[in-house]
């Protein structure tokens, strides 16, 4: 078998029609299975390859499902033996990134072979002494062929549903096949009554080359065939030529991409959707009392898509580099430089960086500046480079920009992972050694190593001649050194990903780090720097009292530390830790919760999952549909994910058959969810979200506790609003409810990842979910990851659903200056102002607060006067060395990390004006002082207070310059 996307498939051309003129053992067989992506979902461009492997000469099959895999699959090889042709297979996300309940028995694949072709003398396959066009007669005067007669032996092109004399025949293949069966069922029209109404469906299991006789026999008596398919017409064209020498009254019309007139009817663009297809069907049925049920269905269809223009949020959940991602340091570029995009993670810079673009196929990253470097005045330009790419095909690009001699930095990003397509080892396994001997050897100028533990390389010798290595810190000044250097220069960046760090850490393959960073949120004023410098979406907003600050999510975290390099003096670390609620799960069992009430349902289930990619959405939804199987039910996921593996948003549609019987398709077609289980109400709040669901049936429950967008890391002063998602979602929906499910997780469990398993249980108590608690438990059992953890996950999810009082509060519940009432807010200031300094200096606050607020009283307002309690409380409470430690000693933060952890010995990250050394940057780096600084050192120092002001102390100087910055 050969597997490669679309893009695989283009660059592999020349070795396909090499090997399918050469032929196949007839005790052999290949299989090549290519990725088309319709949509662009996770590529650079959409893809559809039926017409490459049709330049090849190379059968194609198109399965409409995860079964047919399996069924096409087989019947490939078989084709391939005997045709002595190479076959292709298409594989799209519907079938591929999905799971459904199917038949593995042996006795369904029956391969029949022709009894009335002919084998030629030598056979159809590979031989000696084979000249070209002795191979390109045998290829289309015998092997395809017997292709077809394969084809019609076996009748991979079948009819679906026939009739005595059906007047409209849809034609399809593949993917299209099944929307089209969806669009009729959406529309309330049974198979039986489609047949009844003169309709007939032909399924076309081999696209290309199409077989002729059975479309010619399926069109006899036919007045109009619709041929259906996704993307480009490839069945149309030759259905038209197939039919084109039947008589005039034996031939239909056809149609398609075109309608009975020449205009335009089915796009070639994207795919097709279920309402697109059933839009187009309904407008070609008979009248009868079957259109009421079809006018309810795209009135529907046109209600949701109202909704999704009008109710959209117009906040998105974008792809971003995950926690401590290595291409959230080494993408960045030195002032005045741009960078060109490439295949892979580092790919996603594009998405928020002004100076990375122009992304090229893999293979040609940086050959655009070989063209443009001669015709403008610009010296120099960076390009990012994987290193999974580096090895498929980009060496070749950096040997061409040697040979040019073009000025152009690589920076080759070496994760030690495939990171963006699941984590696989690189092939070869080779070394930045080796890469550095090879870069050296192919002519490039110069070489250098950037690595984030420059530690490692201590010893190691086999280094090509000349590299030096640097840490991180240094990634800007070493740029700018490359940029000066003239010719093609490579920085090899060396930073492990840290999603594979993770995993490797999960699986006991790396040592776990045991070190934890917090930030003190009193001390903490929310300027944003941690989030600059490290670029992590584990750093995000916590609303408190004093306004809005930040926090690490320790869940999400993994530990790169790079937060830690800011100014702010509110970072501690905890060395040896552990998780305060890792060890207090509720005792939960199937039956602390009474038992739900069931809908009663028949036909099928559809139920959609939103959620955030690399949060383990789909792993809840693959969990519900092995319940549904468990119970003795057809079921189906289909996960729609993309980029968004990395922070983005992520669907999973999930459909439950009554029996194990019922037939069930792929995606949720429009206005057609039953139940939504928003474990992100962000992304149930979209556009793509909203089309799915229907005011008269949609049941909806949501994780109330909003996860932050990667536009927090560019923009420190977004909002974020999850009332106004709520209100969104619940605007389009039957019903809706919701559940803090991150606070219930964090709290009980210690981790925001049980947060989807809380949802699911939420849903369920609620009725709405046909399986049962056992396949439930059978199911989280058979996934063999944290089953327990997930079991008590579940349970608290049904008992928040059962009793409102065990909800607890959202993260987000706590009185903000915002919102807290005018006089708890000017007391609380005045008390804080006394601690700060004395009950003089919190008076003169009092004074001006209740001036202002006695002439805006006659207003009747209060705006103002909240305004001037919240700013001059700032002013006059700044964060110098005494406010400083008397927020990190006074308790408050002590109460804080327990909340979080217990035990660990405690650092501080400061940077006092006389002992901090100055960083690449010029600015001085903070040091970690240990635990007694905040248990001895910072209770003295607060209680110095009395020297603020006097000459003593330099206390016109901002506290952050003073503790920071020098």
């Amino acid at each position: 078998m050969w597997y490669g996307k679309a893009p695989g498939v283009d660059r592999t051309g020349d070795a396909f029609k090499h090997a399918n003129f050469a032929g196949v053992y007839p005790k052999g067989g290949v299989l090549a299975v290519a990725g088309d992506d319709h949509s662009c979902k996770s590529s650079t461009l959409p893809s559809q390859s039926e017409y490459a492997f049709q330049d090849f000469e190379m059968p194609v099959l198109s399965p409409a499902d995860v079964q047919e895999v399996l069924d096409y699959g087989l019947l490939g090889y078989a084709m391939s033996r005997f045709s002595g042709l190479w076959v292709g297979l298409i594989a799209l996300a519907d079938t591929m990134d999905s799971g459904a309940t199917i038949d593995i028995s042996l006795d369904r694949h029956k391969i029949t072979l022709p009894e009335n072709f002919r084998i030629p003398a030598g056979g159809l396959g590979i031989r000696l002494k084979d000249q070209p066009l002795d191979k390109e007669r045998r290829l289309r005067t015998q092997k395809i062929p017997a292709a077809l007669a394969f084809a019609r032996a076996n009748r991979i092109d079948r009819v679906m549903l026939g009739g005595s004399r059906p007047r409209l025949g849809i034609v399809c293949q593949g993917q299209a096949y099944k929307d089209v069966i969806e669009a009729f069922s959406a529309m309330g029209i049974s198979p039986a009554e489609a047949q009844s109404l003169g309709v007939a469906i032909y399924k076309v299991g081999m696209p290309w080359p199409l077989e002729p006789t059975g479309i010619r026999a399926f069109a006899a008596g036919l007045e109009t065939m619709m041929v259906i398919e996704h993307k480009r017409p490839l069945i149309e064209t030759q259905a038209r030529a197939a039919l084109y020498d039947l008589p005039a009254h034996a031939r239909p019309k056809i149609i398609g991409k075109t309608d009975e007139n020449g205009g335009p009817l089915l796009s070639e663009l994207v795919s097709l959707s279920v309402a697109e297809i059933a839009l187009a069907i309904a407008d070609r049925l008979p009248p009868g009392p079957h259109m009421e049920r079809v006018h309810d269905y795209l009135s529907r269809v046109s209600a949701a898509s109202m909704a999704a223009v009008t109710l959209s949020s117009d906040q998105q959940r974008k792809p971003f580099f995950c926690s401590g991602c290595p291409h959230n340091s080494s993408t960045r570029l030195p002032e005045g430089s741009r960078a060109l995009a490439g295949i892979g993670c580092h790919y996603m810079a594009s998405f928020n960086d002004p100076s990375t673009d122009l992304t090229s196929h893999m293979g040609g990253e940086g050959l655009t500046w070989v063209g443009a470097a001669p015709f403008t005045e610009e010296k120099h330009v960076f390009v990012n480079l994987g290193d999974g790419t580096y090895n498929h095909s980009g060496s070749l690009a950096i040997r061409a920009s040697v040979a040019a001699k073009s000025n152009i930095t690589y920076k080759l990003l070496f994760n030690d992972a495939v990171a963006m397509t699941g984590g696989q080892q690189a092939e070869s396994g080779f070394t930045v050694p080796q890469i550095t001997r090879q870069l050296a050897s192919e002519g490039v100028k110069k070489v250098v190593v950037v690595a984030a533990e420059p530690e490692r390389y201590e010893g190691v010798r086999d280094l090509a001649p000349g590299v030096d290595v640097f840490p991180r810190t240094d990634l800007m000044k070493v740029q700018r050194e490359l940029r000066d250097t003239p010719g093609t220069t490579v920085l090899i960046y060396d930073q492990v990903c840290a999603t594979e760090k993770r995993r490797r850490r999960k699986r006991g393959k790396m040592a776990a780090a045991p070190m934890r960073a917090m930030i003190n949120p009193l001390v903490c004023e929310g300027c944003g720097d941690c989030s600059r410098t490290s670029h992590c979406v584990s750093v995000e907003p916590l609303n408190t009292e004093f306004g809005r600050k930040r926090k690490i999510n320790q869940s999400t975290c993994n530990q790169d530390y790079s937060c830690l390099d800011g100014f702010c003096p509110s970072f501690i670390t905890l060395t040896g830790a552990e998780n305060a609620h890792r060890e207090a799960m509720p005792a939960l069992t199937a039956d602390s919760t009474p038992l739900p009430t069931f809908e009663a349902f028949t036909g099928v289930k559809n139920i959609v999952f939103t959620g955030v990619g690399g949060t383990g959405v789909t792993t809840v939804a693959s969990i519900l549909a092995m319940a549904a199987h468990v119970d003795g039910r057809s079921a189906s996921v289909v996960d729609m994910t993309g980029l968004a593996q990395k922070g983005g948003a992520v669907f999973s549609h999930v459909r439950i058959g009554e029996t194990e019987e019922t037939t069930i398709g792929g995606r949720v077609p429009a206005a057609s969810a039953h139940v939504l289980i928003a474990c992100d109400i962000l992304v149930a709040a979209g556009a793509d979200a909203l089309s799915l669901y229907a005011k008269d049936r949609t049941v909806a429950v949501g994780n109330a506790d909003f996860s932050p967008t990667a536009d927090f890391i560019t923009d420190r002063d977004v909002r974020f609003d999850a009332d106004a998602q709520a209100r969104r979602i619940a605007a389009a929906v039957k019903s809706y409810d919701t559940a803090p499910a991150q606070h219930l997780a964090e709290t009980n469990l210690g981790d925001a990842i049980y947060a989807n398993m809380i949802m699911l249980g939420f849903a369920w108590q609620k009725g709405v979910i046909p399986v049962s608690s056992r396949a439930l438990y059978r199911a989280i059992r058979l996934n063999g990851v944290q089953a327990e953890e997930n079991l008590q996950a579940f349970e608290l999810g049904r008992k928040a659903a059962f009793d409102p009082q065990a909800k607890g509060p959202r993260e987000d519940d706590v009185a903000t200056p915002e919102t807290m009432p005018l006089e708890e807010l000017i007391a609380h200031r005045a008390a804080e102002l006394e601690k700060y300094q004395n009950r003089a200096y919190a008076q003169r606050y009092l004074d001006r607060v209740r001036k202002v607020q006695a002439a805006e009283a006659g207003l009747g307002s209060e705006a103002l006067t909240r305004q001037v309690a919240i700013s001059l409380y700032k002013l006059m409470a700044y964060k110098d060395e005494y406010e400083v430690a008397r927020l990190h000693s006074d308790g408050r933060f002590a109460a804080y990390k327990a909340e979080s952890f217990k035990g660990g010995r405690a650092k501080v990250w400061l940077a006092p004006p006389l002992l901090a050394r100055k960083g690449p940057d010029g600015k001085p780096k903070k040091m970690a002082f240990p635990g007694w600084t905040l248990d001895v050192a910072f209770p003295v120092l607060a209680n110095l207070k009395g020297l603020r002001g006097t000459p003593s102390t330099c206390s016109a100087t901002p506290p952050s310059a003073r503790w920071s910055a020098g």
